[in-house]
């Protein structure tokens, strides 16, 4: 018999006398009356950048979905699945969230692999290759430079990734409607990995900052050789 993993029961074991315990009138009101977040988050599914840790949130908080390199594909509406997209329906159309969070982070390993030039396909079907080739024309660009070295090359694919996901969700039509009338707000952020540090991008110019009263407002370079993840 293959045994569940004990980390995981320990870390449950935890969670009932911890969290839970402390927390368990607002789970029963969550499960009587549903969930009304008003944030989504398009985070990375890398293990090291979670946005329920990253912003402290508690159950209820934030509707999260989580990819490879937090991308967001254009709309397709092809008959094909579509599991980004089918969130990204169910947020705006049911939940009603009023701001949508597009969370890059540093170290990204599907950054990295998009910008490797002959990249060797993990299996047979080759599916992060696909789905990270969403950045090609940005990698491309990236790739040919001699100016940048290769880390400084990811941390900024790892925020253009961000703006080009912004701009993926626009093409979708009853997101570009809300945002057009203020019911919607779409943001991008960069999460440091090795520092902790959180940049917020400028809606107007799509440049990074830390938020006030976060520390320096400088663009921020890589602080160290990436790692993959």
């Amino acid at each position: 018999m293959i045994k569940f993993p004990p980390h995981l029961l320990e870390g449950y074991r935890n969670f009932l006398t911890g969290r839970l315990e402390a927390e368990r009138t607002r789970y029963r009101l969550l499960a009587e009356t549903g969930q009304r977040p008003s944030v989504m988050v398009i985070g990375c599914c890398d293990s090291r950048a979670a946005p329920e840790t990253i912003f402290d949130a508690g159950p209820g908080e934030l509707f999260v979905v989580r990819n490879v390199a937090n991308l967001v594909p254009p709309y397709e509406p092809d008959g094909e699945y579509h599991g980004t997209s089918a969130a990204l329906e169910f947020a705006t159309k049911v939940l009603k969230v009023g701001h949508i969070v597009v969370l890059g982070h540093g170290r990204c390993g599907g950054i990295k692999a998009a910008l490797e030039a002959s990249p060797e396909p993990l299996s047979q079907g080759d599916f992060i290759g696909k789905w990270v080739s969403l950045l090609a024309p940005a990698t491309q660009t990236l790739s040919g430079t001699t100016l940048m070295t290769a880390a400084e090359r990811e941390t900024a694919l790892e925020r253009i990734s961000v703006r080009h996901s912004i701009a993926n969700l626009r093409t979708f039509p009853d997101i570009a409607a809300m945002e057009g009338s203020g019911r919607l707000a779409l943001h991008g952020a960069w999460f440091d990995i090795s520092t902790g540090e959180l940049w917020v991008m400028d809606s107007a110019t799509g440049d990074f900052a830390r938020p006030d009263g976060f520390g320096d407002e400088a663009e921020a370079g890589p602080a160290e050789a990436p790692m993959a993840g």
